[in-house]
């Protein structure tokens, strides 16, 4: 682990390998360490990077309100103290989100873009199971998420209880939940599902959606790659990934095996194999267009 000052806090962030750099950025209620088993697959021929999100993770916990305009301002803080360009970006859950929106505002920093259980469109209520609905409708509401998650921290248990399918060992739980002792260090936590783009609100974060959304389809010298999984939540449903395929530009999908949310817990090396397979194919590609281009 590494650490670095970003505007007025700190962003903690693993790092390994030389060569091209590839960011791997995490979700909600996890951290760099859901990346731990993936990284050895790249970092052999890549500049591995996996920062925790502030607030979240090693990372400061400053005062702020932790929506996703806070994530971004400390992310581009940390790309730029890090002087990092030409990236590879790969996400899930927030992080793939945070991902698409970087990519979107720093088009001449990106090579390639890794996305999987991530948010693509405006969800529905109708799109979750009932008693998926009424967590996040309970999360949402006023004084009731601050019960569940700040006071009773339930969030986090369940989260990782649900969307891990093979289960957490007591150890690993443990690392996950050393970061939120106590009701003010989980702000970050509930503030994340109120940020969903559900039925179009809030409505600034679906503009944000909707603006990466819109540079996804625009952007066909950057190549795509979408992971899906069996037993998928909401944000992989087959309906979900058929749109996705017919609007984004030079988009690869890649099926793997059963997976919860969290997947690199469930299918660390299966996701980092075909990160490095494309990755791998990414470079020849790429190659090859420069060595075409020298000819003319």
């Amino acid at each position: 682990m590494r650490d670095v000052n970003v505007l007025d806090s700190h962003m903690a962030y693993r790092e390994a390998g030389r060569g091209p750099p590839v960011v791997l950025l995490h979700g909600n209620p996890t951290s760099s360490y859901v990346w731990r088993d993936v990284i050895p697959h790249l970092s052999d021929r890549y500049h591995v990077l996996a920062p925790d999100l502030i607030g979240m993770g090693d990372s400061g916990k400053p005062d702020i309100a932790y929506r996703f305009a806070d994530h971004s301002r400390y992310l581009d803080a940390w790309f730029d103290a890090l002087d990092l360009q030409d990236v590879v970006l790969v996400g899930y859950d927030w992080g793939g989100s945070m991902a698409m929106d970087w990519a979107a505002r720093h088009p001449e920093r990106v090579r390639g873009l890794v996305v999987y259980e991530t948010f693509l469109r405006s969800l529905k209520w109708s799109d979750y199971p009932p008693q998926g609905a009424e967590l996040f409708k309970n999360l949402r509401t006023p004084g009731v998420g601050e019960t569940l998650v700040l006071e009773q921290n339930q969030f986090l248990a369940r989260s990782l209880g649900v969307g891990v399918k093979r289960g957490l060992t007591a150890a690993e739980a443990a690392v996950y939940a050393a970061p939120y002792p106590d009701a003010s260090s989980r702000r970050p936590l509930l503030a994340w599902p109120r940020e969903i783009p559900i039925e179009n609100q809030p409505a600034d974060m679906t503009a944000v959606l909707e603006r990466y959304v819109a540079w996804m389809g625009a952007s066909p010298e950057v190549p795509k790659l979408l992971l899906t999984f069996n037993s998928p939540t909401p944000l992989g449903a087959p309906s979900v990934v058929e749109w996705a395929q017919g609007r984004f530009a030079n988009l690869e999908v890649v099926a793997l095996g059963e997976a919860g949310h969290h997947a690199s817990e469930d299918l660390p090396d299966d996701i980092g194999r075909a990160i490095a397979h494309w990755l791998h194919r990414l470079a020849h590609s790429q190659e090859a267009g420069r060595n075409t281009a020298s000819r003319r």
